[in-house]
């Protein structure tokens, strides 16, 4: 029987792996209702990609798989206001099995950058009960990490897969060979012995929209990964 447990929910306009680094501003009172909820537990939310398609009580849905964010750092910074800052390194992906809506439904015309916006959004809180629950929630399962390896031949076919689509995608334009392998290494992505985060790191560069990025979470096996990938970085 897999495991399921509620954590909070920030859908995000990204895709967070595994082992990656994630730094937040947080200025909206509901997200920073979830920062202060999560420190005083174990410090970890669930991060999906928005999910277009679909809503929750008129507020942005998340796709069904995530990634587990874990605080590692969080501060107070006063720009027009308090926001948080706040420093997550990504863990495990999860899946979601049960969405629990947040308490508040979103207003019409509200603007998550707005001042007014934020009062709004506080003074509704403030009539429903502050300890309501102003962002989404849902029960989730932990999904085992790809525990296989990358042979080295695999790994240098994705990155001329990588190359030739930096090269296409740049024509008019000349990419010059020694240009691309400075990025290689401004990315820490020259190695003899790759492992699941650099092909992480390689889809990450290689895509133009956060949804290329959703299918590559989404593999269970290293093969269905580096299929994934390929298709992702093979010009169509």
């Amino acid at each position: 029987m897999t495991e399921t447990k509620t954590i909070p929910i920030f859908p995000l306009d990204l895709v967070l792996f595994p082992r990656q680094e994630l730094p937040l501003r947080i200025f909206e009172p509901r997200y920073k209702q979830l920062v202060d909820d999560c420190m005083l537990g174990d410090g970890q939310f669930g991060v999906c990609l928005i999910d277009e398609q679909n809503s929750v009580n008129g507020w942005n849905a998340p796709k069904q798989i995530g990634t587990i964010a874990k605080i590692t750092k969080c501060e107070d910074v006063e720009i027009d206001g308090l926001q948080l800052h706040i420093e997550t390194l990504g863990r495990n992906s999860f899946k979601i099995k049960k969405i629990i809506p947040p308490t508040i439904p979103q207003p019409e015309n509200y603007d998550p950058l707005s001042v007014e916006g934020h009062q709004q959004i506080s003074e509704m809180h403030e009539k429903i009960g502050t300890e309501e629950k102003m962002y989404i929630q849902a029960e989730v399962e932990m999904i085992p990490e790809i525990d296989e390896n990358i042979s080295l031949e695999q790994w240098e076919k994705l990155v001329e897969l990588w190359k030739k689509k930096i090269v296409k995608q740049a024509l008019p334009q000349v990419v010059e060979p020694h240009s691309l392998d400075h990025v290689l290494e401004q990315y820490y992505l020259t190695t003899d012995t790759p492992t699941i985060d650099y092909i992480y790191s390689l889809s990450a560069l290689g895509a133009k929209d956060p949804n290329e990025l959703q299918p590559i979470l989404e593999s269970t096996t290293m093969d269905e990964l580096i299929q994934k990938v390929e298709e992702l970085l093979t010009i169509k």
